[in-house]
């Protein structure tokens, strides 16, 4: 198997190595490396002593004393597997006693105290506080329905992903050395990375939900942020789960506030808070447990409306809204679908629902719920503002010759408007875009990012008096919600580095 190359180097290079020598050069800590040995040499005495110290590792040493957590008489290819499988080979599903055993050990797992982890249906998880929810249980249950051994055997494998980080931590290990272990075990050791655009752009939800993101070691923000939830219960290792605008994260904060912000599309990378913010971003919004399983539908959902699936979609925003049902996003979203089968009223009793009030964590209300409930677009505009963008040039004019037909049908459209401005500058084309953000400017003059990039444009072409008047006008703004981003700061210091303010 090319994975025991992969995680015993050694075995490449001695041309007549020793057992007892190869067995001396296995990390210690490692069960997948002892579990490799095994399978290269089950007969060999240092290949049984190899899979007994993986078991040891697995039960924390406990299999010696605990005659219930001893290696049990099982067939073992599927549960090696587990451990070993390569990207490309598909999730192993555990039998009965394989199964038991796994779980047995994992008695010791945080997630184990968690009231959620004994119910079975989500009729029974849906009530519970968030605090007391195992995550994997939920999303698997919700997922998955009643097919119990197909949920208990995902569940195997996290543990054992648990159970392998715990093998390298020391007793009493601070809550940052179990999250350089997770770590090192998710993104060096498991190799999990984010998709190809390609890939997760047309099936987003096969990498946000928790089989497939382990069946094939792939993940959205959402999926692997997913993950690593997950193993943090098991590890008992206290998470925040933050949502910027279309994105997810986690966060780990130590008694003292300190932040570590783990950003799980870049192997875990500290990266710092203000990063995430912008001129409407001034504070990122916290999500519960709970409501990160409703967000695993809302991903999956937005695929059947890409599709025009609508009826999907509908089911799927609806069954989000069971764990998240005060969210602005997903009822906007639902009630786009209704709209896209014709049921009006129930979209604009939704789209009313939501009037006037501003996304979280954003500083200004949705432009396009007022449009559309005043008949300044339609659900045709909703769809051309939606549509799916790749890298390539193609799908970028495609989209902008959809914002032209809808905003010259509509002209008073101001997100139409605004994306077709973004298509532009997408194009690298800003003086085709600056005229149209200017006519956006004299329609929603309280539009913050609009007078940023007018700014930043006119400063880039040196017309620094415009640039200047915009970044007024963007300063008032921002004053008046009490609100200075670094990015209107960098803006501003860059200005008065060409140009002395005039005023």
């Amino acid at each position: 198997m090319m994975i025991v190359f992969l995680l015993i180097p050694s075995l490449l290079f001695c041309a007549a190595p020793s057992l007892p020598a190869l067995y001396a050069s296995l990390d210690p800590s490692s069960v997948a490396e002892h579990f490799a040995f095994y399978e290269l040499y089950p007969q060999s005495r240092e290949g049984k002593e190899a899979l007994r110290h993986a078991w040891s590792l697995l039960s924390r040493g406990e299999s010696e004393a605990d005659p219930s957590l001893r290696f049990p008489e099982l067939e073992l290819t599927s549960l090696l597997a587990l451990v070993n499988r390569s990207n490309e080979e598909e999730h192993p599903f555990l039998l009965q006693e394989q199964l038991a055993a796994i779980e047995r050990l994992g008695k010791v797992l945080g997630n184990r105290k968690l009231k959620g982890h004994q119910f079975w249906n989500v009729e029974e998880i849906l009530p519970l506080s968030s605090e007391e929810i195992d995550l994997s249980r939920g999303l698997l249950v919700a997922e998955l329905g009643d097919q119990r051994e197909k949920i208990r055997s995902f569940e195997a494998s996290l543990d054992l992903m648990a159970l392998q980080i715990l093998a390298r931590l020391p007793q009493g290990a601070t809550h940052q050395e179990i999250i350089r272990k997770i770590n090192d075990y998710i993104f060096s050791e498991m190799e999990f990375r984010f998709p190809p655009h390609s890939l997760y752009a047309k099936d987003i939800d096969l990498y946000t939900f928790l089989p497939s993101v382990l069946e094939s070691r792939r993940g959205v923000c959402l999926g692997v942020s997913i993950l690593y939830l997950c193993l943090a219960q098991r590890l008992e290792l206290p998470m925040e789960i933050i949502t910027p605008p279309g994105h997810i994260f986690v966060r780990y904060v130590d008694a003292e506030g300190t932040i570590t912000n783990i950003e799980t599309t870049a192997r875990g990378l500290d990266i710092p808070t203000e990063h995430y913010l912008g001129i409407e971003t001034p504070a990122l919004q916290n999500r519960t447990t709970k409501e990160v399983i409703g967000l695993a539908f809302m991903n999956q959902a937005a695929v059947s409306w890409q599709n025009e699936q609508y009826s999907d979609a509908i089911a799927l925003y609806e069954k989000a809204l069971l764990f998240l049902p005060e969210d602005y996003l997903a009822q906007l979203f639902l009630s786009f679908n209704y709209w896209a089968v014709g049921e009006e009223k129930k979209a604009k009793s939704l789209l009313e629902k939501i009037q006037g009030k501003a996304p979280e964590a954003l500083l200004s209300n949705n432009s396009l719920v007022e449009d559309l409930l005043a008949g300044r677009t339609d659900i045709s505009g909703v769809q051309a503002l939606f549509s799916e963008v790749n890298e390539s040039r193609e799908s970028i004019l495609k989209k902008q010759q959809e914002l032209l037909r809808i905003t010259e049908k509509f002209p008073l459209f101001r997100q139409g408007i605004f994306h077709l401005a973004i298509t532009w500058l997408q194009l690298g084309r800003e003086k085709e875009a600056l005229p149209i953000l200017e006519r956006l400017a004299a329609l929603d003059a309280g539009n913050a990012t609009v007078h940023y990039y007018l700014s930043a444009i006119a400063l880039q072409r040196h017309h620094f008096p415009k640039a200047w008047t915009h970044l007024h006008s963007l300063e008032s703004l921002l004053t008046a919600r009490g609100y200075r981003p670094r990015a209107f700061v960098a803006l501003k210091k860059e200005l008065a580095s060409k140009c002395p303010d005039p005023l």
